[in-house]
């Protein structure tokens, strides 16, 4: 499974099908067989950017909200798939779980929204894509192999917030996300660690083997 972290939450995985989440700032590829939204801010849901990685079989797992302007775009009905958070999906490739993601004591992701993050299996591998959330007690419940964590502060949980959090649902694998590479926030986040946890540093656009 090879894995890209382009920037925020702009995650591309391939293996067996290849999968986007969030797609920004990505070079045009036509290669998408499936595109995750977590939510409408703009480094989450990007038009052109979905233009550029987009096949006409395409298909996008999506809160309500968007539905709209896939639609705009020219995307099927058919070739979309409405969730809400605490839903499960079984599609021929994926199984998949919707997690709430929202903050706690700031106003920027409202639980009430619906907005979501993604629990995805493919290729026997379960891999966690938390969104723009905070340390809530949703996420805590999470099982996975691999987890993407947001950890810039601000607009979701600190890099101390995240590492708690991975502290506690444990993956093999965590690779940080949605954070000013200017900072060090990314290595904040893997100094404080358990040591059974494996912390990848991905973020630049590259693609690297998971």
């Amino acid at each position: 499974m090879k894995i890209t972290l382009n920037k925020q939450s702009s995650i591309k995985i391939t293996g067996s099908k290849t999968i986007y989440f969030d797609p920004l700032d990505v070079k045009q590829s036509h290669d998408a067989d499936y595109i995750f939204i977590t939510h409408p801010h703009w480094d989450h849901f990007s038009i052109l950017s979905i233009l550029e990685v987009k096949k006409d079989q395409t298909v996008f797992i999506t809160p309500r909200d968007l539905v709209e302007e896939l639609l705009n775009i020219g995307i099927k009905e058919d070739n979309i798939f409405v969730v809400r958070p605490k839903e499960h999906l079984a599609l021929k490739y994926l199984d998949i779980q919707t997690i709430p993601a929202y903050n706690i004591g700031k106003n920027y992701h409202k639980k009430e929204q619906e907005w979501v993050g993604y629990i995805v299996t493919i290729d026997e591998k379960t891999i966690y894509v938390a969104g723009d959330t905070d340390k809530t007690l949703d996420a805590k419940k999470v099982k996975c192999d691999l987890a993407f964590l947001p950890v810039g502060g601000t607009y979701t949980m600190d890099a101390y917030e995240a590492s708690d959090l991975a502290n506690t649902i444990e993956p093999k694998i965590v690779i940080p996300t949605h954070y000013n590479p200017k900072t060090n926030a990314d290595l904040i986040f893997k100094n404080n660690l358990k040591p059974n946890i494996k912390c990848e540093i991905l973020l630049g656009s590259e693609e690297h083997d998971i």
